[in-house]
């Protein structure tokens, strides 16, 4: 789950993590009596997106005047802020961000992630902070250094003296790094995160080391434990796609190609991608329906498949363990019934009670073509989606 800036840094605050005063305005009018609040002369305006990439987009103005701060509201509420991150429809800001203006003296680079390779928490550091760090990694890959925290140790001040020193920090700024990271690391595993980005961390130049910029996501498997996380979700950030397949607990991921897949099993959902990609075709998206899914969760994942305007075709993989095939036939036959099929569907069935799943399909009268095993499958919609 991602949130936004604002409440990452209220995060944050509450575990000692230095960040800019700040408060969030919906509002022109709330804009204007944020800066008032929280006093000039400079403020930054910034909108509030799941996205990076902002400043480019338009998205963070600094500003002077109060006046500014009333143009820069107008301006960004209401806007569709296009970024790196939001593809080319955008989002659309609905809420900004006014934060006290700080004296930047330099900018630096910090991330937190659980490395999977090494179970444990990995702290990523550069001197290039303020860029795209994918850029950096790309063209000057030995800026980017990595430090690991084994969580049995937790975190000790050897760690944050040694990224200090990458960061060319000493003295009274290495001190406060140090206890940064402290704080960072304890919210990291207190709040069960996934991802903890500072971009960019900066040293003022009275030499105060703060995260000007923050970016969280949590873990949505550990959610269950924060409950007061779970009110900070936007769902107007969020796909309306993967909004609807969440209520029917649907592992679903909107992706840019024009074949729509449901799969029982990720393992499966990822091969099926794969081959896709093998006979000359692209994934719209992920779709799990799971190992146990009933006839209307079937219904409701082929009917979310079938809305995305970008479908050209659709594949349904099962390989039929505990889920039965005939319930999987029943679920596509009723969807394509409450919804008019206007793209070819191929189906492979596998497993328990697969024929009385292809019966049910071959009496159902519906256009359904049906694929002997996964390539002869992939092989037929992408066939019948290029129009061969």
């Amino acid at each position: 789950m991602n949130i936004h800036e604002y409440q990452a840094k209220d995060v944050l605050r509450a575990f000692g993590t230095p960040v800019p005063r700040g408060k969030v305005a919906f509002t022109v009018d709330e804009a204007v009596a944020a800066a008032k609040e929280l006093g000039g002369p400079i403020w930054v305006v910034k909108a509030q997106i799941h996205a990076g990439g902002r400043g480019k987009g338009g998205g963070v103005k600094v500003v002077r005047s109060l006046d500014d701060v009333k143009r820069e509201a107008e301006r960004m509420l209401g806007m569709t802020l296009v970024t790196h991150q939001t593809g080319p429809a955008g989002r659309i800001v609905r809420r900004l961000y006014i934060e006290e203006g700080s004296d930047i003296g330099s900018e630096l680079y910090l991330s937190a992630l659980v490395d999977r390779a090494t179970s444990r928490v990995a702290f990523i550091a550069s001197t290039e902070g303020g860029m795209d760090i994918e850029h950096v990694a790309k063209v000057s890959p030995e800026k980017i250094l990595t430090f690991q925290i084994d969580p049995v140790v937790g975190y000790s001040g050897y760690v944050g003296r040694t990224i200090a020193a990458s960061l060319n920090l000493a003295g009274e700024q290495a001190k406060q790094l140090g206890a940064v990271i402290n704080s960072l690391y304890s919210a990291f595993v207190a709040k069960d995160m996934s991802l903890l980005e500072i971009n960019p961390l900066v040293v003022t130049k009275s030499g105060q080391v703060i995260c000007l910029d923050a970016k969280i996501n949590f873990d949505d498997n550990a959610l269950y434990r924060h409950k007061d996380l779970q009110e900070l979700r936007d769902p107007e950030e969020e796909d309306p796609m993967e909004r609807e397949a969440a209520k029917f607990d649907l592992s679903y991921i909107k992706l840019d190609g024009s074949i729509g897949c449901m799969v029982n099993g990720a393992g499966l959902a990822m091969a099926t991608m794969d081959i896709i990609q093998h006979y000359g075709a692209a994934p719209a998206n992920f779709l799990d329906v799971g190992g146990g899914a009933s006839r209307e969760k079937v219904t409701a994942a082929l009917k979310i498949i079938l809305s995305d305007p970008a479908v050209k075709g659709v594949l349904v993989n099962i390989f039929g363990g505990i889920m039965r095939c005939d319930i999987i036939a029943e679920g596509i036959v009723a969807a394509a019934r409450d919804v008019k099929l206007s793209v070819p569907v191929v189906v492979r069935l596998e497993g328990t009670n697969v024929q009385q799943g292809k019966d049910i399909l071959a009496n159902s009268g519906l256009p359904v073509v049906t694929g002997n095993d996964l390539a002869d499958g992939a092989e037929k919609i992408v066939r019948l989606v290029k129009g061969n």
